[in-house]
Parts: structure tokens; sequence; C-alpha cells
């Protein structure tokens, strides 16, 4: 027979089906809502896409946790050995306080513990703890006051509180590192100036100790207020323009700076 006419009677023959491919059918693989036997890996396969969207996320908040503690990290080094005045010093507490805003809590003390390790690698442990406290905390505060969008006075003055506690704390491991009492050359300084405002002020009287002391946490509590407003007008303008607002001025600033 020839080749064409064997292969179309091939064709034209019905094929048998036995039981064991019916079976196949019937129980195992035509579900209840008469879907086929590859529904399921199509489900699955969905699911892949979700997988890698969240490794995705995580890779990206790992990086933007390296370069804002990086960040926070160099600036912080840069004005240790090149002092340049207050100027960098108002960016101390804002790339954390960014990271907070973009991330949220946890995030935010991961940048600030990287940004701790990272000086500790650099600088050694006792710039590193006085970086952490209390610029990095400060970031990790002003971050969770900026989204929660609560006023500018509340934001300052506890911001000013964790400022005034970090430079006694700095005072006091810095007078154990010396082996001595740094807060007495502080107390020295303060009794000449108010000795001074006492003769302008025609006060003929000796200043008292607790005046004294009064008059030198006063100080380092305005100096913190003062810093706290700087790094909030710096902060407005800067996370604005990168889609991270903060929490909205006082109308008086906003007449002030006519934003």
């Amino acid at each position: 027979m020839p080749t064409e006419d064997y292969q179309r009677s091939l064709s034209d023959t019905p094929r048998q089906v036995n039981d064991d491919e019916i079976n196949w059918v019937d129980h195992g693989d035509v579900s209840s809502k008469g879907e086929l036997p590859f529904a399921s890996t199509s489900e699955s396969s969905l699911k892949e896409p979700k997988k890698l969207t969240k490794a995705s996320t995580d890779t990206v908040v790992m990086v933007e946790t390296a370069f804002l503690a990086s960040a926070a990290s160099l600036v912080w080094l840069i004005n240790f050995y090149f002092p340049v005045g207050p100027i960098l010093k108002i960016f101390f507490p804002i790339p954390i306080a960014l990271f907070y805003l973009r991330r949220g809590n946890r995030a935010s003390w991961m940048a600030a513990i990287v940004s701790g390790l990272l000086l500790l690698v650099l600088m050694g442990p006792t710039r590193s703890i006085v970086f952490v406290m209390p610029y990095g905390l400060m970031g990790a505060l002003l971050g969770a006051c900026w989204q929660r969008r609560v006023s500018w006075l509340f934001s300052i003055i506890s911001g000013a509180i964790l400022g005034s506690l970090g430079m006694f704390f700095r005072f006091w491991l810095t007078s154990i590192l010396v082996g001595e009492n740094l807060w007495v050359y502080v107390i020295t300084q303060i009794t000449q100036l108010a000795d001074w405002l006492f003769l302008q002020l025609g006060i003929l009287a000796q200043p008292s100790f607790v005046l004294i002391q009064t008059l030198a946490c006063g100080l380092i509590v305005v100096n913190n207020l003062v810093y706290l407003f700087a790094v909030h007008l710096v902060a407005l303008m800067l996370l604005d323009r990168l889609d991270n607002p903060i929490s909205r001025p006082p109308e008086w600033v906003r007449v002030l700076l006519d934003y």
C-alpha cells in the first residue's frame, strides 16, 4: 500500500481510550467547577511576581538604609575633621528622619544603628556613641513627629529636651574618659558671665550657686531650642522637594519665609 494511503487510514481509525485515562479525567484533574488540570498551576505561577515584588522591596529598603546611614555618618565625619561652623550640624538628624518618613519606625532605628556601627569602625566607640546619643535618637524622634503631623512646638520642645540630655550625657562621658569633671569648667565660665551681667546691671551682689546652675542649664536648653528650630526650617525646604513633607509650620513662620 502506498505511504500516503497508509497514513490516511491511520488517521481515519478511531483511537481507543483505556480506563486509566478515563479515571484520570474523571477523578483527579477536573475540578468541581469544570476547570482544567492546569488551573492550579496557573494560580501558583501568578503568585511568583508577588514574592519577587516583596524581595525587591526588601532590597530597596536595605539600599536606602545603607545610603542614608552612610550619609548621616559622612556629615558627622566631615564636620569633625573639617568643621565649618553650625552649617553641617543642622543636617545630623535629617537623614534618619527622612528614612522614618519613607520606611517607618523600624527602618529608622536600623539606619541609626548602622550609622553608629559605621562610625564605630571609622572613628571609634566614643564618637559613635556621641553621634547616636542624641542625633540618631533625635532623627527617629523628629521622623515620628513629622509623620504624625504634630505641631512644631511639640516636636521642637521634645527634640530640645533630648538634645539637652545628649549634651549632659556628653559631659558625663567625656569627664569619665578624661578623668576630670568638665561640668566644673562650664560652671566657671557661666560664673564669669553672671559676674559680668551683674556688673553691667549695677547689681552689687555675688551670684549664688543655684543661679549659676540654673543659668547653665537654661543656656543649654535655649541653644537646643534654636538648633531644633533651624533643623525644622532646613527640613521644611529640603524634604518638601523630596516628596516627603513634614508637618506644616506655624502661620508666622509661613509669613516670615513667604512659604
